[in-house]
Order: structure tokens, then C-alpha cells, then sequence
């Protein structure tokens, strides 16, 4: 019953927040323009046989010497730009996605172990969490991904390019989670209903899958959320300095890096409509997990 007066107390929240409302409608219209994009997208910007050098480079359909077919325009290769980012940015939320999904396991799971059997492991933990916390995800994502390029044939690099970037952008996450879970675990942990569930006999893993974690959910939706953004906006950081998505199978950074190389010669819509969408998507997502941070805050309620 507790849980669903809290939804509904969320949810009067956001009907009443204007700013919850705009982002979580963008980044719903963003994710699921791209989870739908192999159905809705003009073109197919992966089958490199489809495209015609006679379309290179056409600008958007309002300017002078646009095509209907291409409402953004193309790229040099004659590739259509609309569909380049719909498919773009489905690659960068699948890598966004499995790698929140990832850190957010695994962090989880540590900071409960850590906060629930403190002592010597708890210490142990920590301490690696911090030397984790001490670089930057891009500098660790770097180390990972050129490691990975090293012990990779190149024939089989653009393969493995969106696991390997997975990879490099969840190890670097979990610590936040783990800090996060470890902390709210010893509040829960000396709580009177903990101490009562030891007391019947229950298992340490049953007291934490059962009792203490429904409880400690909240601050994990919300890393969770506002790292979704984060997580793109590394991949196409990554993707744009060139240890990211190959360009047959691009994500928005991809795209941006194929425009910048561009921007110059006067194709500015390559660069520019994807950067639109990535700073959309990542503004949005952040701007409703910074409102979901607060409505769940009981501090600030």
C-alpha cells in the first residue's frame, strides 16, 4: 500500500511540474523514435550497397537544391541524415542502456555486501571503489578500449566495437551505485525489522534480497537515470575521437565526427542535426533524473 501511495504521490508531482513533464515527453519521443527506427526511418543507413553518390551531400529539403527523399539532407557518402540518426541514436542507447544496466548491477550488488558484512571486505571494497573514483570514465574508457584493440584481430574490431564500449563505460559507473547502496544499507541494516528478520532465522541473502533492498531502490533509479545520460554522452565522446562505433555501424558521436570532418567545405547539416538530437536526449534524460533526484528526496518534500 506504501508503495503505491508513493507512485501516486509521484505522479502528482510531475502532472504539477512542468519541467518533468517536457523532459520525460522528449526523451520518451527520443527512445522510442529510435527503439522504432528500422519502421519509421526513411532509409536504411547500414546497407552501404543502397547508397548512390549522386545523393552525396544534398542539403536539408528547405534549403535550395534539397530532395524530398532526404528531409535532412545527406551525408558525403549519400547516406540519408534522418535515418543516420534515428539508427545513430538506437546505438547510443543501446551502449547507454546495457552499460547503466550493467554498473547498476553490479554496484548494487557490491554496496549491499559491503554494507551488510562491513569488517574487513567492506574496507577492501571501498578502497577500490575510490581508486576507481579517482579517473575520469573517458581516461578509463580509453584504456579499455585501446586494450581491447590491441588484442583484437582488426577484422573483428568493428564487431565487438558496441560490447567493447559497453564495457568501458560500465566499469567506471559501479562505484557510484556501490557507495550509494553501501551507505543507505548500514542505515537500513541497524533498523529494528533487520535486526527482527535475523533474529527469526532468516538468511543473510534472503534479509537483503527481501527487506533491505525494496527499500534502498530509489537513489539506484535515479543514479540510474541521470548516468543513462552520461553514458551516451561517453559513447559519443568515445565515438567521436575514433575508439567508438565504426562508421558502417554509426552511432551520434560517429555522425558528429563524419560531419565535423565536414563542416568546412559547407555540409554543416551532418554535424549539426546530430549534435541537435544528442544534446536533446542527454539535456532531457538529465533534466528528469535531476527532478526525479528531488521528488524522491524526502528532504526536500
Amino acid at each position: 500500500m506504501s508503495g503505491a501511495v508513493a507512485q501516486a504521490g509521484l505522479g502528482r508531482q510531475a502532472m504539477a511540474s512542468p519541467k518533468a513533464i517536457i523532459s520525460a515527453g522528449v526523451a520518451a519521443l527520443l527512445i522510442l523514435s529510435a527503439a522504432f527506427a528500422p519502421w519509421i526511418a526513411p532509409h536504411d543507413p547500414f546497407a552501404l550497397g543502397s547508397f548512390n553518390l549522386m545523393d552525396s551531400e544534398l542539403p536539408p529539403i528547405w534549403v535550395e537544391g534539397g530532395d524530398p527523399r532526404f528531409l535532412l539532407g545527406t551525408d558525403t557518402q549519400g547516406r540519408d541524415v534522418l535515418s543516420a540518426i534515428l539508427y545513430g541514436m538506437r546505438v547510443s542507447l543501446i551502449v547507454g542502456f546495457a552499460a547503466v544496466a550493467i554498473s547498476a548491477s553490479v554496484g548494487t550488488l557490491l554496496g549491499l555486501v559491503a554494507g551488510f558484512r562491513g569488517g574487513w571486505l567492506d574496507a577492501v571494497l571501498m578502497r577500490f571503489a575510490d581508486v576507481i573514483l579517482s579517473f575520469p570514465t573517458i581516461l578509463i574508457a580509453l584504456l579499455v578500449s585501446g586494450i581491447a584493440r590491441g588484442l583484437l584481430p582488426d577484422a573483428r574490431q568493428g564487431d565487438y566495437a558496441i560490447y567493447v564500449l559497453i564495457l568501458a563505460i560500465a566499469i567506471n559507473e559501479w562505484t557510484q551505485y556501490a557507495r550509494t547502496v553501501r551507505g543507505q544499507t548500514l542505515v537500513e541494516g541497524a533498523l529494528d525489522y533487520v535486526k527482527a528478520a535475523r533474529i527469526s532465522g532468516l538468511t543473510d541473502a534472503r534479509i537483503l534480497r527481501r527487506h533491505i533492498l525494496p527499500n534502498i531502490l530509489s537513489p539506484v533509479i535515479v543514479i540510474a537515470t541521470i548516468n543513462l545520460g552520461l553514458a551516451v554522452l561517453a559513447e559519443a565522446t568515445l565515438s567521436f575521437l575514433g575508439v567508438g562505433m565504426p562508421v558502417t555501424q554509426p552511432s551520434l558521436g560517429t555522425l558528429i565526427r563524419i560531419g565535423n570532418e565536414n563542416l568546412f567545405s559547407g555540409v554543416w547539416w551532418v554535424v549539426v542535426f546530430p549534435a541537435a538530437a544528442l544534446v536533446m536526449l542527454v539535456l532531457s534524460v538529465n533534466i528528469f533524473g535531476d527532478w526525479l533526484r528531488d521528488a524522491l528526496n524526502p528532504r526536500l518534500g
